[in-house]
């Protein structure tokens, strides 16, 4: 991964996002940005560990090793809102991912899901930090033939603009390469 602008973060208080499909780069890309950070870092993990499923195991462990010793690492599967609302000034925060996290609770009924994204947008708008969040894009291909399916891509796609929304800088990380859709795309809505 070549070297990220040194402008990227830009002050005390940013929340970036980082979106793109599958193994596209887009951790790496927000790892990239989170090393510029003058401050501490924590790595906010929404992974759930399983186990019985060894390709997860090696994929988190992969997301691990390339992690500096110096990175506080948190696990928070599912109360990411209540997290971010306990943030402070000075230091950086890296979310990985937001899908995982809308996985983790693909379950509950859409009135608590409202209500827990509401929470994390609010505390994104309040959190004195920097922020950097990376969201995988979905619904790039075939409408998904069952009803979880839809939902998740429901769910991430509608959460994803609107962290949007709330961002100060978004990049689309897509075949190994960011593009800063802050600068060349158009705000729909």
């Amino acid at each position: 991964m070549s070297a990220v602008s040194t402008s990227t973060l830009g002050s005390d208080r940013a929340i970036i996002l980082v979106t793109g499909p599958a193994s596209s780069g887009k951790s790496e890309f927000a790892e990239a940005i989170a090393h510029q950070s003058p401050y501490s870092v924590t790595y906010v993990a929404t992974a759930q560990t399983n186990p019985e499923d060894a390709e997860w195991q090696a994929k988190i462990a992969a997301h691990q090793a390339r992690r500096p010793a110096t990175w506080q690492t948190t696990h928070i599967p599912l109360a990411l809102g209540e997290f971010m609302a306990t943030t402070r000034a000075n230091h950086c925060y890296l979310i990985d991912a937001l899908g995982t996290w809308v996985a983790n609770d693909l379950e509950s009924l859409d009135e608590d899901w409202s209500t827990r994204v509401e929470l994390f947008v609010n505390a994104l708008n309040d959190c004195p930090g920097q922020i950097i969040i990376v969201a995988e894009e979905v619904g790039w291909g075939l409408v998904p033939p069952y009803p979880l399916g839809r939902l998740f891509r429901d769910r991430l796609g509608r959460l994803t603009q609107q962290v949007s929304g709330v961002a100060t800088q978004v990049y689309l990380v897509t075949g190994g390469y960011a593009l800063p859709l802050h600068k060349l795309g158009i705000p729909v809505g």
